[in-house]
């Protein structure tokens, strides 16, 4: 009898379940230099691909372990969000439609539960106890900076004033023993905690989560607003709090039944230089530079620990499904929020690493409504970060289908009327076009490649057989056209 999905706990129960729908894969032998992510990076490019689980690395005992491709198809990314196994790509989007403001509405009656102990606990690491590099942190891609142990992370941070705990999944990269440098970007929620804290108390106290449940990785990677900790976001989801453990040095959560937890302390001047790193743009991006590195006091953990292994590269990689299913339910249901009218399907694609290229489908009602949401969606906080092409097409467009919206484009687009330049807008200093040192904004397109409003009564009609004429056939020759 397999597990269900009320009872997944933890990522124990999670690989249980995954490996009882056939979906776990074993890799025996592996380096944790280059070959963790080679063989991982191979296995993003087939199609549906499994997860796989690391063991009998070299130059470590059995049992300590690196997962990847957690949620690399839709049948685990569902089972994650706890919506099911069953779904295909685009049952998955519908299974999400309104999902993430229901969680966000049901956050409060889902806070997260202070317990006295758990599986986290089994071995606990102080101070000079502690070697980051006892667990088999995979040195990723051949041009990295170093060995990363913060990929598959959630980065805990508090607010000084009102206590509020957020999670964000940031770059990790270990420097030595009891040292790992944290990349926040700017503009996240956890670097605007550590600047608070560094201006009141001149440190800022952490707790990182390095394997557990894929959904915390889920929480953190997303744009979770302002006030909310991605603690109870997760409880919501699953529909029961999340453990926790006060951490023994800053009393922030340690999350009772993860794999590995780190403890410790951020200070301005305690710096390292970090980086390069394969990014999820496709490239070595951000260069390298001085970070702050985390003091690691404490490390909590089970007796043989899995390292959740989330690496970035050039898409398809090892989240970049995850995101573009998150960020296209998320930007659906905050672009209907607004009232907009008759809006169809979102899809944030792949290529553009779920953020730089946005589809949005619309059924036009009015002269200017095409361009209307093309404007709203470019700026929406669930997708302001990074965009640069936001493309409006008709309805009758697949926006999943880079194919079909790039022929919307090809056909439907005057490009001097119907491209919009946005200027100075939410850029990233992983950007590959940004310039060293200059502020990090980008330029954004929203491209209006619906058929023009008023020539919608005589555009040229589209030459494709009907939907009711391919089922005909595909059920007359199921074999040869793939029915079923």
């Amino acid at each position: 009898m397999g597990v269900s999905l009320d009872e997944i706990v933890d990522l124990r129960t999670w690989l249980t379940a995954v490996r009882d729908i056939g979906d776990l894969r074993d890799v025996h032998g592996a380096d944790w230099n280059l070959e963790i992510g080679a063989v991982s990076e191979v296995n993003y490019r087939l199609p549906s691909p499994s997860a796989l689980l690391f063991d009998q690395i070299t130059g470590y005992p059995a049992g300590m372990r690196v997962l990847t491709s957690s949620m690399s198809n839709a049948r685990r990314l569902g089972l994650t969000l706890r919506l099911g196994t069953e779904l295909d790509d685009h049952a998955l989007v519908r299974a999400l439609r309104g999902k993430p403001a229901q969680w966000l509405r049901d956050h409060e009656h889902y806070r997260a539960r202070t317990v006295d102990t758990g599986p986290v606990m089994e071995v606990v690491e102080r101070d000079e106890e502690i070697d980051l590099l006892s667990f088999p942190v995979p040195f990723w891609h051949e041009h990295d900076g170093g060995r990363y142990i913060g990929t598959g992370c959630a980065v805990f941070t508090t607010d000084p004033d009102t206590g509020w705990v957020n999670a964000g999944s940031y770059r990790m990269q270990v420097q030595h023993a009891r040292g790992a440098t944290i990349n926040i970007e700017a503009g996240k929620h956890g670097a605007m905690h550590v600047r608070e804290w560094f201006a009141r108390h001149g440190r800022a106290p952490v707790t990182v989560t390095l394997g557990g449940d894929p959904l915390m990785v889920v929480a953190a990677g997303t744009e979770v607003p302002a006030g909310v900790s991605e603690l109870d976001y997760v409880g919501a989801i699953q529909g029961r709090p999340v453990d926790v453990i006060p951490g023994e040095v800053t009393g922030l959560p340690v999350p009772a039944n993860a794999e590995i937890v780190v403890e410790g302390w951020l200070r301005p001047e305690v710096t390292a230089e970090e980086g390069p790193f394969g990014e999820w743009t496709g490239y070595y991006s951000g260069g390298a530079g001085q970070v702050i590195m985390l003091e690691v006091e404490r490390v909590y953990r089970r007796r043989d620990p899995i390292l959740l292994g989330t690496p970035p590269g050039k898409p398809p990689h090892d989240y970049s499904y995850m995101r573009s299913v998150m960020k296209s339910s998320m930007i659906l249901d905050a672009l209907l929020a607004t009232g907009l009218p008759e809006v169809r399907e979102v899809w944030a694609h792949e290529e553009g690493g779920g953020r730089q290229l946005l589809a949005v489908s619309i059924d036009q009602k009015y002269a200017g409504h095409a361009r209307q949401a093309g404007l709203l969606t470019s700026q929406l906080p669930a997708a302001a970060y990074m965009n640069k092409f936001v493309i409006v097409v008709d309805s009758d467009v697949d926006t999943r289908s880079l194919s079909e919206v790039m022929w919307a484009v090809c056909t439907r687009t005057e490009p001097a009327a119907d491209i919009e330049i946005l200027r100075k807008t939410w850029g990233s200093r992983v950007d590959p076009l940004a310039d060293p040192g200059a502020p990090r904004y980008n330029t954004r397109a929203v491209i209006d490649a619906c058929r023009p409003f008023e020539r919608l009564a005589d555009f040229p009609v589209v030459a494709e057989a009907s939907r009711e004429l391919c089922d005909r056939v595909v059920a007359k020759w199921p074999d040869l056209l793939g029915g079923r």
